[in-house]
C-alpha cells in the first residue's frame, strides 16, 4: 500500500464490507542491491508495479510538492530477522527471549550517527526535514529536489481514471548511506490524501436489526417460510454474546488477567468508553475496572473525508467489546491513527512497538494486495519483527471478499495480513446451541437468496456472493518457514513453482448471520443520537476474538507469547482446534438462516425484506479437512488456551 487507504473489514447485517479506506521471512531486509549509476545504489521496490500498466502523461512539474519519508535500516536487519525468528519459535533455544524497546533500539536500531547521515544527504538535495523518528526521517521538497536526492523522476500516471504522481525507475540513495536506509515512501502519490485540517464527524447514521431471531443457533425455526432442500431454517441469531463465545472457544475460566490487548483503528469514537461500559453492563459481562480501558490518540486527524471518519467508529466498538467480551479482565489501549492512510497506521504501530504498550494488537483493517508496495511492505515488516523482538503479536483479519474476484476481477489475498509476521485471522459462521455449547462451524461465505413476491419460495437460491473470509495465496511473499509441511502445495503453489505465503492461520466468527452483538452511539434520521445495539460480523470480527483467546492463552503461560504463528502451527492437526469443513453435518445438509431485514437500516416505516443466507459458501476458497484458505488450521477448541500453560510437544 503506498500512502494507500486501508479497508475496514467489518460486515454489518448484510455483510457490508465497509467502505475503501486500506515472505520469506527476510522480506524488509534492504534491498539496496543493484547501481543505478555512478557513487549510487538502487531502493528496489521504490517504483510501483502499476504504473506498467497506467497512461504516462508526462513530466510531474518541477514545482509539484511531495511529502516521503525515509525508513532507517537500523544497525542489523538480518539479525533482527534472525533474532524475531528464533524468539518466536518454541524450538528455539532463544524462545521467549524477548528484548525491552531500549534493548531493542540499543541492538537494531539506527543510530544517530546514522540518522545524521542521512538527514545530512536529504537537506544536502533541497528537501526540507519536518520530522525525524527511531524509525524514519520525513522530507517534503519541490519535484526537483525530490528527483535530485533519489535520481529518479517523478512523472504523472493515469490509473482508475485518475491522475498519480510516482517515480518512472527505483529510486536510489548515494552508496555511503545507501546501507542506512531501508526504503523510501510518499514518492507514489495514489491514492489522493486530503488535507490535514479536517475535523472528526460525530457519531455516525444508525443502524438496527429487524426480528424475529434465534437467541442461540436453533433456537427459533421460520416455520412459516419456505424450506431449504426440503428443511425449515433458524432465524439468524440477534447477536451472540461474550458468555456464549468464551464457550465456544474453551476460555476454561482464564480471564487475561495481566495481559494488554491494544486495537488499532484510524480515528476515534468520542463515545467509545461509554457506550463499552453500557454494553458491558447490558449484556454481562465484567465491568471495566478503573484504568482497564485507555486510549493514544494523535494530537489532529487528517483525511477524515475520504476515509469516512465516523464509519470507524463502529469498528472500533467491535473491537474493544468484543475483546472485553473474551477476556473480561485484560486491559484495553486503543490506539488511534490520524488518517487510514499507510504512514499514519504506521505511527499507531510503532508507538505500540516503542513504548511497548500491549502484548497484542488487534487490527481490523488492510487493503488488497496488488494496492501494496514493496516499499510499505518493507516498512510494515520492519515494525512487525521488532514487535516481536519485543514479545508483541500482531493479528489481522484476513478480509470480507472471499477471493477478492468479485470485488477486484482478480484473485488475491490482503495486506498486511499478507506479511510473514503476523497472524492473519480468517472467519467462520459458527453454530452455539442451547446451554452455549458448541454445535458446529463452517467456512464464512454468504449467498443470499430473496423469499419471492408470494411467499412461496427463495428466488434463484441460493443467490449471489455477498461476502466471506479473505484468504489464498500471495503473490509477492514466500512461504514461511512455520507453514513448511502444513499448507497444500496445491494452495502454496497456486501461482506458480515457487510455495508463497498463505492466509489465514486461523479463524474464530465472523458470519454476520451468526455474528456478534455490538453497542455504540449512532445517530438517528429524526436527528436524535443514542447508543443502540446491533449484530455485526466480518474478519474484523474473528480478529479481536483470536487476541481475546490469545489473552487468555497468554494468562495461562504467564509470559508473553509474541508473535504467535510457529505455536499456533505446532498445535495444527490435534485436538486443540477445530478443523472447520463447509459441510460439518455431512454432504447432504444445506445450512442457512433466514433474515428479515429493515428496508431503510433503522425501522420498519419503508417495509421490510426477507432472505435466506446459505453458510460455508465462500467463492472459490473452500473449508476442508486439514488446512485451508478460509479457515487456515482452525478455530480454538476446548484445550487450546489451557495448552499455552506447559511446555507444549506434539
Amino acid at each position: 500500500m503506498t500512502a494507500g487507504f486501508a479497508r475496514r473489514s467489518a460486515g454489518r447485517s448484510a455483510v457490508a464490507a465497509m467502505s475503501l479506506i486500506a515472505g520469506a521471512l527476510t522480506l524488509g531486509i534492504p534491498s539496496a542491491q543493484a547501481d543505478t549509476g555512478p557513487g549510487r545504489v538502487a531502493l528496489e521496490g521504490t517504483k510501483p508495479a502499476w504504473t506498467a500498466a497506467a497512461a504516462d502523461q508526462g513530466a510531474t512539474a518541477a514545482s509539484a510538492r511531495v511529502e516521503a519519508r525515509v525508513y532507517l535500516a537500523g544497525r542489523d536487519a538480518n539479525g533482527l530477522t534472525a533474532y524475531a525468528e528464533a524468539v518466536s519459535d518454541p524450538q528455539s533455544p532463544q524462545y521467549g527471549k524477548y528484548l525491552t524497546p531500549q534493548q531493542a533500539q540499543d541492538r537494531f536500531g539506527a543510530t544517530q550517527e546514522q540518522i545524521a547521515a542521512v538527514t545530512g544527504w536529504l537537506r544536502a538535495s533541497g528537501l526540507q526535514v519536518t520530522g525525524t523518528t527511531a524509525h524514519y526521517i520525513a522530507v517534503a521538497g519541490d519535484a526537483a529536489a525530490v528527483q535530485k536526492a533519489f535520481s529518479t523522476s517523478l512523472h504523472d500516471y493515469r490509473k482508475d481514471g485518475r491522475t498519480y504522481r510516482a517515480p518512472d525507475r527505483a529510486a536510489s540513495a548515494p552508496a555511503a548511506v545507501a546501507g542506512m536506509v531501508l526504503t523510501v515512501t510518499g514518492l507514489d502519490g495514489a491514492p489522493h490524501r486530503a488535507k490535514p485540517q479536517d475535523t472528526l464527524p460525530g457519531p455516525g447514521d444508525g443502524f438496527r436489526n429487524a426480528g424475529p431471531y434465534s437467541t442461540y443457533y436453533g433456537s427459533n425455526t421460520a416455520t412459516s417460510l419456505p424450506a431449504v432442500d426440503g428443511a425449515k431454517v433458524p432465524y439468524a441469531v440477534h447477536g451472540y454474546t461474550g458468555r456464549q463465545l468464551r464457550a465456544a472457544y474453551g476460555a476454561e475460566g482464564f480471564t487475561g488477567k495481566g495481559v494488554t490487548v491494544a486495537i488499532t483503528d484510524a480515528f476515534a469514537s468520542p463515545t467509545m468508553a461509554a457506550d463499552a461500559s453500557t454494553y458491558a453492563k447490558r449484556n454481562g459481562d465484567r465491568a471495566y475496572r478503573k484504568g482497564q480501558y485507555t486510549e493514544v490518540l494523535p494530537a489532529s486527524y487528517n483525511s477524515v473525508e475520504d476515509c469516512g471518519g465516523s464509519g470507524w467508529y463502529g469498528e472500533e466498538s467491535l473491537d474493544v467489546e468484543a475483546v472485553h467480551a473474551l477476556a473480561p479482565e485484560a486491559d484495553i489501549v486503543y490506539v488511534g491513527a490520524a488518517s487510514c492512510n499507510d504512514a499514519d497506521l504506521l505511527d499507531a504501530l510503532n508507538k505500540i512497538v516503542d513504548h511497548r504498550l500491549a502484548d497484542i494488537v488487534s487490527n481490523s483493517w488492510g487493503d488488497i494486495e496488488s494496492n501494496e508496495t514493496p516499499d510499505s511492505a518493507a516498512a510494515y515488516d520492519q515494525t512487525f519483527k521488532l514487535g516481536a523482538i519485543e514479545g508483541i503479536g500482531f493479528y489481522f483479519s484476513s478480509g470480507d471478499d472471499g477471493d477478492e474476484l468479485a470485488n477486484t476481477g482478480k484473485k488475491q489475498v490482503d495486506s498486511p495480513t499478507n506479511s510473514a509476521w503476523v497472524t492473519a485471522v480468517g472467519g467462520t459462521s459458527l453454530a452455539v446451541g442451547r446451554g452455549d455449547t458448541y454445535q458446529f462451524e463452517t467456512g464464512w461465505g454468504t449467498r443470499k437468496a430473496l423469499l419471492s413476491a408470494d411467499g412461496t419460495s427463495w428466488t434463484d437460491f441460493p443467490g449471489l456472493f455477498t461476502g466471506g473470509a479473505g484468504g489464498g495465496t500471495s503473490a509477492t511473499v514466500k512461504q514461511p518457514f512455520y507453514q513448511h509441511g502444513v499448507v497444500p502445495d496445491a494452495l502454496a503453489k497456486a501461482n506458480g513453482p515457487t510455495r508463497m505465503r498463505t492466509v489465514p492461520d486461523i479463524a474464530a466468527v465472523a458470519d454476520p448471520n451468526t455474528g456478534f452483538l455490538v453497542g455504540q452511539t449512532q445517530s438517528w434520521p429524526d436527528g436524535s443520537v443514542s447508543y443502540d445495539e446491533y449484530r455485526i460480523g466480518g474478519t474484523s470480527l474473528a480478529s479481536p476474538v483470536i487476541a481475546g483467546i490469545q489473552a487468555l492463552a497468554q494468562q495461562a503461560r504467564h509470559a508473553p507469547i509474541g508473535f504467535a504463528n510457529p505455536s499456533i502451527y505446532a498445535r495444527y492437526n490435534t485436538r486443540l482446534l477445530h478443523d472447520v469443513t463447509d459441510r460439518p453435518l455431512g454432504a447432504g445438509h444445506t445450512l442457512a438462516v433466514a433474515r428479515v431485514d429493515y428496508a431503510n437500516g433503522t425501522d420498519a416505516a419503508d417495509g421490510t425484506q426477507t432472505s435466506v443466507r446459505s453458510l460455508g459458501k465462500d467463492s472459490s476458497l473452500s473449508a476442508v479437512r486439514g488446512y485451508d484458505d478460509v479457515t487456515g488450521v482452525g478455530t480454538p477448541a476446548p484445550g487450546y488456551v489451557a495448552s499455552y500453560g506447559f511446555p507444549y510437544r506434539r
